[in-house]
């Protein structure tokens, strides 16, 4: 961990001072808004021919070993969804007159459920870009993110004793070198495409209203669940819920949280300090199976 007992303790003392002292500086009904240089996908199911290229080039980038739990053999990778080893997966719908094949990853919401759960902040939606993402140095393991995230993304590594979440952040290494995701650049059809959220939103519309007998008329992740800057397109004849995608209402789910939470605990020191202590005590227990050796850190 690069985050030592003393450093870690010291950022509780001023989170909960924080907290306390200014329980009102995060409004119940306080929306989020796009940033201004927000960055996401826009994936068309329409282009996807299930090819999975994004899927093995996702793990190729990220160091992510293959998934050979539904193979007998134990020598294909195939996953089922996303889990500690996948980070984007393509998954076959059915619907009543259609099939069609979905891309599924993180959606870098714009109000993210999983860093409003996230008791000490090692989830963050970064200012400028909007991204999500994990700090490993300030995770305690809680899990929180996992239970809070409507669309299932963040995977816990049981099999690890020093586990860490695992969730697309869209190569951020890759983008640090003026790159894209690895899955936008190896589509054959561009099925999945790598570009500023407002862009990619108009250039949705755009191709909705060039071929409307084409599409179903929404942009996924336009207004669901406050909004996403990885956005979908779909077939006119397949529903969006027949492609996983079973939330349709327009409010984020911190906003629920956040309500619930500055009704109850606003002003109270007792919870504040209760959350810290549970945090420390979990903390401590991740240090202590800390991989000993370098060969175990890497």
């Amino acid at each position: 961990m690069g985050c030592d007992r003393r450093s870690f303790l010291k950022g509780c003392a001023v989170a909960t001072a924080t907290a306390v002292a200014a329980p009102s500086a995060l409004a119940a009904d306080d929306e989020r808004a796009l940033p201004p240089e927000a960055i996401g996908l826009l994936y068309d199911a329409t282009r996807c021919i299930g090819c999975k290229a994004c899927v093995v080039a996702c793990k190729k980038a990220n160091d992510l070993a293959p998934d050979t739990h539904y193979v007998g053999d134990g020598l294909y990778d195939a996953p089922d969804g996303l889990n500690e080893q996948t980070k984007t997966v393509i998954q076959l719908y059915k619907g009543d007159d259609a099939t069609s094949f979905v891309k599924k990853q993180c959606m870098h919401c714009i109000d993210p459920a999983c860093v409003n759960a996230c008791m000490i902040g090692a989830l963050k939606k970064e200012a400028d870009t909007g991204l999500v993402w994990w700090r490993g140095e300030r995770c305690v393991g809680c899990r929180y993110c996992q239970v809070a995230c409507p669309f299932q993304v963040p995977k816990f590594e049981w099999t690890k004793q020093a586990p860490k979440i695992v969730k697309c952040e869209l190569c951020k290494h890759r983008l640090a070198d003026g790159g894209q995701p690895a899955c936008t650049e190896v589509c054959p059809r561009q099925a999945v495409v790598f570009g500023k959220t407002r862009d990619l939103l108009a250039d949705a519309h755009a191709r909705i209203e060039s071929n409307p007998g084409l599409y179903n008329p929404k942009v996924y992740g336009e207004t669901e669940l406050g909004g996403t800057q990885c956005l979908y397109l779909a077939a006119r004849e397949m529903p969006f819920e027949n492609l996983g995608f079973h939330h349709s209402q327009e409010e984020a789910v911190p906003l629920t949280q956040r309500s619930v939470q500055h009704g109850v605990y606003q002003g109270f020191v007792a919870p504040a300090a209760l959350y810290v202590a549970l945090a420390f005590v979990m903390f401590r227990n991740r240090q202590s199976i800390e991989p000993t050796s370098q060969s175990e850190k890497e």
